[in-house]
């Protein structure tokens, strides 16, 4: 275990004017804390946040942060409280903490959903400061590097999870250095087989190439120094995970791989960069269309440098990484780096965060918390974010934006402005129309063409690949059925405030919002179309006074069966009983007019119902309206649910008629030609067919059950007709389901 004045000459060799004080007491509270608390391997508990904090040290991080990486799991873990921490230490360091701490007493269903809402709070902390980012990174890595110790089930979680979320986070904050660690500590505990093989394939071609690395290296220094180019030359062999990767994506054996070996080329000035890249490709062929410059184009992550491939000695492939010694640093270390060229951070992330690219994409991440979408949505979109290589786009006025690659002009839309993508209707990719699911290309220059009043179809949500896309069409979509089951809503209730002989007003409705528990008339409106309220309720809200009598109304022009299949008699109304008042009768009914409008409505399965027919309506939570016949015999199911019944009539457009489901049987004779004469009928006289099931009673008669499309009951009527008029036709029947 590190001891008390190890921690001390840690800092003080790169931070000669620490806070020794600050360090030695976050030891000693930190020690008595944990007391005999032990981790897993039998160790002290003590020694894992003094872990944590030696692996900061490397950083060369601030006292502030080592300090908090001593404390992390005081909070969590021991009697200690926020206020305790504030009180010894200072709100900054116990903000630190308790960014750090993971959610208590959490009333979820799911660990999915555990998960998510801790990751949800780590992700505003670090946004309100990027220390609780380092030092969760460092705590996380610690723990991998132990996870040997844990039992098997929870070492698989820990190790999925840290491959799904903490090892590209580290990425995508430039980190490079500790994600490659995390990655293969990952993959050994996952997949134990394949990183043996490649470790082994590794080994072997490492005491075969020892030679090959330094004649490369020395060449290399030789050319440059030759042109006046002080370089420093480091080879470095690819991670086994990095490995593991691409020979999953391009099928490839280890020895096919171009890039297992590379080689950095560390300058002092951005012209030696390119200065270098001049020596080096006169010196050695090119491979086409292996060049990268993310040095006048840096990653989002703040990676800056030059890539390209040669054919080097003995002919073999090289890799080569050109940048400056400050770039090399952001590219090992990331956010970490940044710190290096500052007397520390200031409260807050301010200080570093005006310096890092990497913020753009934690800030747009942290704005999907505030849209309201659940803690998984939210961790499903983190995900999509963490895991994609980029591509770089431009707007026709030149502004640069990335994307993950496999980004399509919808998610180029989404990231320009919700309102872009919600009202996309087409792009030009290179100033030529395309495709809106199109695959952008690094460079390409994208228009999107936009409408107002549109709103994205709910299919684009499975084919976006950034989070904030699939985010805003989900709103989108979400917002749209609302939209559609607050209309309904408002009909049904006006016409309840109708039939008490009163006026909806949406004004008086607002004085009973209270009464009705719900924030908005909206919500009203939305939970009445849902049939998660009912409108007799609304009524009572904003006239107390008014009996509401839920039961069977006499029955009216729109509802009525007399006799029916049930003999019985049948309403589609609510009866709203007021005194001195006379019944309302059934003049209110609410217009259908089919599939697409502005209401949530569907039409009954195995039957449907056609204009011409007496029809009701059942109103189904979170479903909407669902049209019968009234001679449908599954009516006798809602018997006793008098309150889900709806007035509703025919709304015909005769200039653009509509088609509508209904189902037959078509009793025939069993030989050839029977169906063809049948489905002639059908199409000679402009009907669909959407189904056709068949069925045989003996060897000379079948059953033919067809599901059509017609405009209305005269249509069907006329087929009916003409079929029962065919030799090979025995008898039609409509079926009513």
């Amino acid at each position: 275990m590190m001891r008390q004045y190890e921690l001390v000459d840690r800092v003080r060799k790169y931070n000669p004017n620490a806070d020794e004080d600050l360090l030695n007491r976050a030891y000693v509270y930190a020690m008595k804390a944990h007391g005999a608390q032990l981790r897993a391997s039998g160790d002290p508990y003590f020694t894992h946040p003094l872990e944590v904090a030696a692996i900061l040290t490397e950083l060369h991080l601030d006292d502030a942060t080592i300090v908090a990486a001593v404390l992390h799991d005081t909070i969590e873990d021991t009697d200690s409280t926020r206020e305790d921490i504030d009180r010894l230490f200072g709100k900054e360091i116990g903000a630190l903490v308790d960014g750090l701490t993971k959610l208590k007493k959490l009333d979820l269903v799911s660990k999915k959903a555990e998960q998510a809402e801790n990751f949800r709070k780590l992700l505003l902390a670090i946004a309100d400061d990027v220390r609780v980012l380092l030092v969760k990174l460092a705590d996380r890595l610690h723990n991998m590097r132990t996870l040997n110790f844990v039992p098997v089930a929870k070492r698989e979680r820990i190790a999925q999870e840290t491959l799904d979320i903490y090892a590209p986070l580290a990425g995508r904050m430039g980190m490079q250095h500790m994600r490659d660690e995390l990655e293969n500590l990952s993959f050994r505990t996952l997949m134990p087989e394949p990183h043996a093989m490649i470790e082994a394939r590794l080994g072997d071609l490492r005491s075969r190439n020892v030679k090959l690395i330094a004649t490369i290296e020395q060449e290399l220094v030789e050319a440059l120094s030759k042109r006046g180019i002080d370089a420093t030359v480091k080879g470095r062999e690819k991670a086994p995970y990095s490995i593991f990767r691409k020979i999953e994506h391009k099928s490839i054996a280890v020895e096919q791989l171009s890039d297992i070996y590379g080689f950095r080329v560390i300058v002092d000035t951005v012209e030696d960069c390119y200065r270098s890249i001049g020596v080096i490709h006169t010196k050695w062929q090119t491979v086409p269309g292996r060049f990268k410059d993310y040095i006048s184009t840096p990653k989002q992550n703040d990676y800056r440098s030059i890539h390209t491939t040669v054919v080097g000695p003995g002919r073999q492939r090289v890799e080569l990484q050109i940048r400056t010694r400050e770039m090399h640093e952001i590219a090992e270390y990331g956010i970490a780096a940044h710190s290096l060229y500052k007397d520390g951070f200031g409260a807050g992330s301010g200080a570093a965060m005006g310096e890092s690219r990497s913020y753009d994409w934690l800030r747009r991440t942290v704005e999907l918390l505030a849209e309201g979408d659940s803690p998984e949505e939210f961790l499903e979109h983190t995900k999509l974010e963490l895991f994609h290589d980029q591509v770089f786009c431009f707007t026709p006025k030149g502004r640069l934006i990335a994307l993950p690659r496999g980004a399509t002009p919808i998610d180029f839309a989404y990231a320009i402005h919700t309102g872009l993508g919600n009202g996309a209707v087409g792009c030009k990719i290179n100033g030529r129309i395309a495709p809106l699911l199109s695959e952008l290309q690094n460079g390409d220059e994208v228009e999107v063409v936009s409408a107002r009043g549109q709103s994205p179809p709910a299919a684009w949500e499975s084919l976006v690949v950034t989070g904030k896309a699939r985010a805003a069409i989900r709103r989108a979509t979400r917002e749209a059925v609302r939209m559609q089951y607050a209309g309904l809503g408002r009909q049904i209730i006006a016409r309840a405030f109708e039939k008490v002989g009163k006026t909806f007003s949406e004004d008086m409705l607002k004085g009973a919002l209270p009464r009705l528990a719900r924030q908005s008339v909206d919500d009203v409106l939305a939970a009445v179309g849902r049939g998660e309220m009912f409108s007799g309720d609304v009524v009572r809200a904003v006239h107390p006074e008014i009996k509401v009598d839920r039961k069977p109304a006499s029955p009216g022009a729109a509802g009525k069966a007399e006799g029916g299949w049930f003999g019985i008699k049948r309403a589609a109304s609510l009866v709203f009983k007021v005194p001195g008042a006379d019944e309302a009768g059934d003049s209110n009914a609410i217009p259908i007019r089919g599939f697409g409008g502005d209401l949530p409505v569907r039409f009954a399965p195995d039957g449907g119902a056609v204009p011409g027919d007496r029809i009701v309506g059942i109103l189904t939570p979170g479903e909407g309206i669902t049209i019968y016949p009234i001679q449908s015999p599954a009516l006798t199911a809602f018997e006793d649910q008098t309150e889900r019944w709806l007035d509703v009539r025919w709304d015909i457009d005769e200039e653009n008629r509509d088609f509508f489901p209904a189902r037959v049987v078509v009793g025939c004779l069993n030989e050839p030609g029977a169906l063809g004469t049948i489905a002639t009928v059908i199409g000679d006289l402009g009907a669909n067919i959407e189904h056709v099931e068949f069925s045989t009673h003996s060897p000379d008669l079948r059953d033919i059950k067809i599901d059509l499309r017609v405009h209305d009951l005269a249509h069907l009527t006329g087929i009916i007709s003409q079929l029962k008029s065919k030799s090979v036709v025995s008898r039609v029947e409509r079926v009513y389901v």
